[in-house]
């Protein structure tokens, strides 16, 4: 079974992307009203990502889903940084671990309200 997660793209994620190969590659959910890229997920990060977060599960689609938001903030910013949509990005992910999961506890306490620029 092929393993994705579904990153999410406001507009000022969509800005960074913007002219890039990745911009190629975004897809849309809910006729056109989300946009997202999909990060290809091997049998083996699928392993570790469980593994490392309690709350991550897979759903039917084979989407791995509830993952912390830190988690997610630093899949897009590897993403972005390495232009791969892949192993390159999960592993820079997972480098940083041991900071997404200090993230993460705070994200249990306090889950902040995303920032709006006016």
């Amino acid at each position: 079974m092929a393993y994705f997660i579904v990153v999410l793209l406001d507009d000022n994620r969509f800005a960074k992307i913007k002219g890039t190969e990745l911009e190629d590659k975004v897809q849309y959910m809910f006729g056109g009203e989300l946009r997202c890229l999909n990060v290809e997920v091997s049998e083996e990060m699928k392993d570790r990502i469980l593994k490392e977060f309690d709350t991550a599960r897979i759903d039917s689609r084979g989407a791995i889903t509830d993952v912390p938001v830190a988690f997610l903030r630093e899949l897009f910013n590897q993403v972005v940084e390495k232009k791969d949509l892949g192993a390159a990005a999960l592993e820079g992910v997972l480098a940083k671990v041991d900071e997404i999961k200090e993230l993460a506890a705070k994200e249990s306490e306090f889950l902040p309200a995303p920032e709006i620029d006016v």
